[in-house]
């Protein structure tokens, strides 16, 4: 008998959720880092390319999941915990030659606006890096809503985009004897982003 009542009960409970997301309005969701990615490629040597990720990062999208409407979307990196899984290259990435952690402890992104092209959203925003800020475009989407088995509704988003390095006024590299590079100035930054919608305020 207890089985006749399973297919209904998980019924009920898809119902459940699909009204909620029905309702959604313009609300705050919180990035849950432990389900986040920020990664960035850059070429080495002209012959290859090195990948690395920022472990600390924190922010938030201000949004209407149903009508896809984006009011506020802001990011702080913590360039400290940038890593590319090889220490002397780490060291050398935190110091004055690159991210100069001890001075510029944080990196910052705030859109200032978007729009749609095709099936992906183009935010346009202020990336603030060693102290210099400029425009910095990211394409992208909402992957789509659901909730996890503590009861929060979550909310999952890629997005890629570039910037030159120099441009934020890191400048640093070494001349191969081809005539080459050893880093490459574009950057390819890819954004895995994993949001929770915060709970109203008592």
């Amino acid at each position: 008998m207890k089985k006749i009542w399973i297919v209904p009960l998980i019924a009920i409970a898809l119902l459940a959720t699909v009204v909620e997301m029905s309702r959604a309005e313009m609300a705050r969701y919180d990035v849950d880092p432990d389900h986040s990615t920020v990664e960035f490629r850059v070429a080495h040597m002209v012959i290859s390319k090195t990948t690395g990720r920022f472990t600390d990062i924190a922010g938030f999208i201000e949004m209407d999941p149903e009508a896809l409407k984006v009011k506020a979307l802001e990011a702080v990196i913590k360039t400290a915990s940038v890593t590319t899984s090889h220490a002397k290259r780490d060291t050398h990435l935190k110091g004055a030659d690159f991210f100069n952690v001890e001075k510029y402890p944080a990196m910052t992104y705030r859109m200032k606006s978007y729009h749609k092209e095709g099936e992906n959203y183009v935010a346009v925003g202020e990336l603030t890096l060693l102290g210099v800020t400029k425009e910095i475009t990211l394409v992208g989407g909402l992957n789509g809503l659901n909730k996890d088995p503590w009861g929060n509704l979550r909310a999952g988003f890629t997005a890629e985009g570039k910037l030159n390095r120099k441009d934020f006024g890191m400048n640093w590299n070494k001349v191969l004897d081809n005539g080459g590079l050893v880093v490459g100035e574009e950057v390819f930054i890819k954004l895995d982003i994993e949001c929770i919608k915060a709970k109203p305020k008592e």
